[in-house]
């Protein structure tokens, strides 16, 4: 979640806007689409391991049945905060923050939870207690 937050100033520093209440909205929702995709591969790996299998085989797995819920939940939100984004009107500064936020924070989050998400599991997994 902290990592997929650079993508959120990325975004805002590329349209020029600020870290408002709407930014801050939309950082909610990101933060919590987010923590759903990390915990998806994680609690799958979890329950692989119970099951017997080993730390790396459990990961990989994980990341291979996962991959697709993580790219379709990541990709339509995306596709829902595009009128956010390209909306006109009154108000639509602060659609376009809130849009702008929950696009390119979800795009560096995608590639985060499944990249980073796995190898920090790796490294954190064998001192877990079980």
């Amino acid at each position: 979640v902290p990592l997929s937050l650079t993508g959120c100033l990325f975004g805002l520093w590329i349209v020029g806007s600020s870290l408002n209440i709407f930014s801050q909205i939309g950082i909610i929702i990101l933060m919590g689409i987010s923590a759903k995709n990390g915990i998806l591969i994680v609690e799958f790996a979890n329950q692989l391991k119970r099951k017997g299998s080993n730390l790396s085989a459990s990961i990989q797995k994980a990341c291979n049945k996962r991959f697709r819920p993580v790219i379709m939940t990541g990709i339509s939100t995306m596709v829902g905060s595009i009128p956010l984004i390209l909306s006109s009107g009154a108000g639509s500064e602060s659609r376009l923050t809130i849009g702008i936020v929950i696009f390119f924070g979800l795009l560096f989050s995608i590639i985060l939870t499944l990249f980073a998400t796995p190898y920090f599991y790796k490294l954190i997994a064998p001192y877990a207690k079980t």
